[in-house]
């Protein structure tokens, strides 16, 4: 523009009209707007979910520290020897009484033997003593009866007195002799007894080397191969009874409080989240789980630090168990009591 010039402004004039909004402006208040009522819509809903959570943890108390639990039986050797068969194979189902395995038997079945023999001679060493205290018995009448005619002939001095004497020893001597019978009769006897526990020792011996199940359930942790040599009391392997499970959940000391037996209680398996199972709290542990641990805490010696305390508590099952959903001793689970 050339220097000097001159610069006219042009008003509106009064009566024109004027935009009030542009489009980009009423889009903007919109989403203000869409956003204040999904911002007052959260606020809503967490204030109803909290409200909703103080209200539900007021009445229960929950844990994850809960596992499934049940009856183990080890299955463990009574008699040392080499195992000649292995009837059972891993997670395998098996039927209480049902045979696992087998130990070599030959040892014992010669010991049954020697016990039967032992048995035997046992046996006729009574029958022996039985007739000798008979004989016996019938000498001693016999010469019972002859010291009594000779004191009547004494008597009437018709017999000296060393028959008399003679007669007395005589009968003395029998008297002895099936004492002495009859004594040997109830040693011969004893002797069939302690026979006759020594050969049912042996046969139940001879029984242990077929090793069965001590319950129904599935076999696990099998360690033992055929060929293997196995001392008494080792352990084979086990079986896990799952006819019988329940939960313990260890609950902090905070929590037990209002918790009593009875209660009912909701638990979830971590296996199967999205259902429920349903039981009731059977019993509470008389002592915390530390108290029982390898180390137990000893807060009388060293620095004193409170560390809150878990119970074991017993849940049981009050439904019948789910084929479909089944259970398994050791699985996780998260426990919820309802305290009422």
């Amino acid at each position: 523009m050339p220097q000097g010039a001159k610069v006219t402004v042009v008003e509106p004039s009064v009566g024109a009209a004027r935009p009030l909004t542009t489009p980009s402006r009423r889009r903007g208040w919109g989403r203000r707007a869409l956003l204040s009522s999904v911002i007052a819509a959260l606020v809503v809903a967490g204030t109803i979910v909290g409200i909703r959570t103080m209200m539900f943890y007021a009445h229960h108390v929950e844990t994850d520290d809960a596992q499934i639990d049940g009856h183990i039986a080890p299955v463990l050797a009574r008699v040392a020897g080499y195992v000649t068969d292995v009837q059972v194979r891993d997670n395998q189902r098996v039927n209480a009484g049902e045979g696992l395995l087998q130990i070599d038997a030959r040892d014992f079945t010669s010991r049954v033997s020697m016990a039967q023999a032992a048995l035997a001679n046992a046996n006729a060493a009574v029958a022996v003593g039985e007739a000798n205290v008979a004989a016996a018995k019938s000498k001693n009448t016999k010469l019972s009866q002859d010291m009594t005619r000779a004191t009547t002939l004494r008597a009437q001095h018709v017999v000296s007195e060393q028959e008399y004497d003679a007669a007395k020893w005589a009968f003395e001597a029998a008297a002895a002799e099936f004492t002495a019978a009859e004594r040997a009769v109830t040693a011969a006897r004893a002797q069939v007894a302690q026979r006759q526990a020594d050969l049912e020792y042996a046969q139940l011996q001879l029984s242990y080397t077929i090793i069965t199940a001590p319950v129904s359930g599935t076999v696990s942790k099998k360690s033992i191969e055929v060929g293997q040599y196995i001392q008494a009391g080792q352990p084979l392997m086990a079986v896990v009874d799952d006819r019988e499970i329940w939960v313990i959940a260890n609950f902090k000391e905070t929590q037990l409080r209002r918790m009593r037996v009875g209660q009912a209680a909701t638990i979830e398996v971590d296996a199967y989240p999205p259902v429920q199972f349903h039981g009731r709290i059977e019993s509470i542990a008389a002592a915390t789980g530390a108290t029982f641990s390898l180390l137990p805490p000893d807060n009388a010696t060293g620095n004193f630090v409170k560390v809150v305390q878990r119970i074991p508590v017993k849940i049981v099952f009050t439904e019948p168990p789910d084929a479909s959903h089944p259970m398994r001793v050791g699985m996780d689970v998260t426990a919820v009591v309802d305290l009422g």
